[in-house]
């Protein structure tokens, strides 16, 4: 449940800052042969990113089809920073690779979970860990 409020938190929170530019400046961060296939600006590409980020409450609504979609958004973001006046940003790539093997651990409890109600997961988990240690 926390990677799946986080994964839809974060971006949306992200997402609404490409439009104010309140923590930092994010046309910055976007490599110059991104920017010369986009149209338009890269503030008018920021705006697009901003756009896809906030529609990431995919993850809290359909987490199986959310965390591939934010996991493969982590892939362009560390392919876009690596390709950014290497190694300036090689830091937050990482990071961000860090971020896309949380999306994708996310991407698989879903999967593997997909249609048991969350209690009832809990419950489960519980009970077999309760099986197990009386086992031992």
């Amino acid at each position: 449940m926390l990677l799946r409020v986080g994964f839809a938190a974060a971006p949306i929170l992200f997402g609404l800052d490409k439009f104010f530019n309140w923590t930092v400046h994010w046309p910055d961060y976007l490599a110059g042969w991104i920017n010369s296939i986009a149209p338009g600006s890269a503030q008018d590409f920021m705006y697009f990113v901003g756009v896809v980020e906030i529609v990431g409450l995919a993850v809290a609504v359909a987490p199986t089809i959310g965390g591939p979609l934010v996991a493969a958004w982590l892939v362009g973001i560390v392919v876009n920073l690596l390709t950014k006046n290497p190694p300036e940003y090689y830091d937050i790539a990482l990071r961000d690779f860090g971020l896309l093997l949380g999306a994708l651990t996310l991407t698989r409890l879903a999967w593997a979970f997909r249609g048991v109600p969350v209690r009832a997961a809990w419950r489960n988990r519980h009970a077999s860990s309760e099986r197990d240690f009386v086992a031992a």
